[in-house]
């Protein structure tokens, strides 16, 4: 158990907290200052991950839209596969956006936790931005610099130019857009191997900075650390709940013959926290419970688990959402549609990454977006391996429904020809 590093860091942050408390209710004033002292560690190590953020998200916008291009270009079926796919990936986002104001509503963050946790955060709570007018928010769309708008964070401004920029480039002739993809998909490669040495070291950084919220915060953010892996958990599930639901009454599947079909993969997805260990598991539920024809599973559940995740905007707007209630941040209409522009674009393009790179990589950009710190994110991520496994056990669900309504789809297709 303790190679797997999300289980490591999960340690580091409970023994971070513990001993930050301690020393915050039993040591003394050196004792506070070495501790103070040993959190810029961590402050050093989350530095390590913004500086990739940027380069990373221009990097996979550029090359996810290029390899939607390329997989549009091969026939009505993927193309029809891409508008569901999303068509999903919006629904999820708003979904999210009500689920989250309806449990906070319901279950609201404890004040005494939300105060220790931003007590125990490296930013503070003025550093949060303010929302934009409407004529501020339509001009900023376009960057009159996009190498200012990175450098200050800006980011939907840099997505809206990377994604016109990935369209832009899927219109070279065929040998120069090669050779642009494999620059920037080299670039992305890179920031990748960097995230991963950064992460090698994520016990030793989350521990410093766990120290510090224990210092500062004592035991008191626990409880809404806790009320956030629930959160998210319960909109995993949800969401879940809704592919389920999806398969049966848009796919016109038997609830005995779906449930039969399904679990076994969502057993293997709970399991394994991957849906590509789970794409043999699907391929052979679908084609022998599913009568799905094989052109469908050999199209759709390979392209689903390379561009679809549909907990993807449920878990990283989510945290983005929380964070406004830890803040107090009410964002105007406009940050929200802008931010679920945001989610749903790096929902696509960061879908092939591995899991606490993605993690960071997809939120991070939603909270800029929003105009939130992320100096709590590396606390969340620690955390990250409960909400996992919900995220991946709903991704293996709709990636089957989706094959499912399809094959339904294709089938009424062939009878309307052969009539």
């Amino acid at each position: 158990m303790l190679k797997s590093l999300s289980v490591r860091v999960l340690i580091a942050l409970l023994g971070g907290l513990s001993l930050g408390a301690a020393a915050a209710a039993f040591g003394g004033s050196d004792v506070k200052r070495a501790i103070e002292l040993f959190e810029s560690i961590g402050g050093l190590w989350l530095n390590g991950l913004r500086m990739t953020v940027v380069p990373l998200i221009f990097a996979v916008l550029v090359t996810g839209i290029a390899g939607v291009a390329d997989a549009a270009a091969t026939g009505r079926l993927a193309v029809k596969t891409l508008l569901w796919i999303l068509g999903l990936l919006t629904f999820g986002a708003c979904y999210t956006v009500v689920f989250a104001d309806g449990l906070y509503a319901v279950w609201p963050l404890a004040e005494a936790g939300v105060t220790a946790l931003k007590a125990g955060a490296t930013a503070a709570p003025d550093l949060v931005r303010q929302a934009p007018s409407f004529i501020g928010f339509i001009k900023g769309l376009a960057p009159q610099n996009a190498i200012k708008a990175a450098s200050e964070d800006s980011i939907l401004p840099l997505v809206v130019f990377a994604t016109f920029f990935g369209f832009a480039v899927t219109r070279l002739p065929q040998s120069r857009r090669q050779s642009l993809l494999e620059f920037f998909q080299s670039i992305g490669d890179v920031m990748v191997t960097i995230v991963r040495w950064v992460l090698l070291v994520a016990p030793l950084g989350v521990f410093a900075l766990g120290l510090g919220v224990g210092l500062r915060a004592g035991i008191g953010a626990a409880g809404v650390i806790a009320h956030y892996v629930a959160a998210i958990s319960l909109a995993n599930i949800g969401m879940t709940a809704i592919a389920y639901l999806m398969a049966l009454v848009l796919g016109r599947l038997p609830l005995s013959v779906w449930a039969r079909s399904v679990a076994p993969v969502q057993v293997a997805a709970f399991a394994t926290q991957s849906s590509l260990a789970c794409l043999p598991a699907m391929i052979e539920r679908c084609r022998d419970d599913l009568d799905v024809p094989d052109r469908v599973t050999g199209l759709v559940l390979p392209l689903s688990v390379a561009l679809f995740r549909i907990t993807g905007p449920v878990a990283n707007l989510g945290v983005a959402l929380f964070l406004l209630r830890v803040y107090d941040v009410h964002p105007s209409a406009l940050q929200m549609v802008g931010a679920l522009f945001v989610t749903i674009a790096t929902s696509l393009a960061s879908v092939s990454l591995p899991g606490q790179i993605s993690f960071f990589a997809s939120v991070s950009p939603i909270c800029m977006a929003l105009g939130l710190p992320v100096d709590i994110l590396p606390i969340l991520i620690a955390v990250e391996v409960i909400p996992d496994i919900f995220r991946t056990v709903g991704n293996v669900t709709a990636d089957m429904g989706l094959a499912a309504i399809l094959a339904r789809g294709e089938a009424k297709v062939a009878s309307t020809a052969t009539a």
